[in-house]
């Protein structure tokens, strides 16, 4: 065996270990597509509720962003850029969450 074929043997057991680990392309932007949408569904709730209790303008803009970056998120995801929008998805909800406890404190 030559050393050519005993590095394109590595790399096949290599590759092979690594899609037995981890999702496939398809079930990762699924995944993601899915978290989008149930954060864009509970961002409209706590957004309907927030307007109910008649909150501050900021808050419904804020929660109002937080829904058009979940409308991208799902768009990137669609597209294939999912790790993009996971890193979209985790700031956009963490600086929601701290724009509505600023905003309300």
């Amino acid at each position: 065996m030559s050393t050519s074929d005993q590095t394109e043997a590595d790399r096949a057991a290599q590759a092979d270990q690594a899609g037995r680990a981890g999702l496939t392309p398809r079930q990762a932007r699924r995944i993601r597509i899915a978290a989008a949408s149930v954060l864009m569904a509970a961002a409209a709730v706590v957004l309907a509720v927030r307007l109910a209790s008649r909150s501050s303008v900021l808050v419904v803009g804020v929660y109002g962003l937080l829904l058009v970056l979940c409308g991208l998120v799902i768009e990137l995801s669609r597209r294939g850029r999912t790790r993009l929008g996971s890193y979209l998805l985790a700031v956009g909800l963490v600086a929601a969450l701290l724009m509505d406890w600023v905003v309300l404190a």
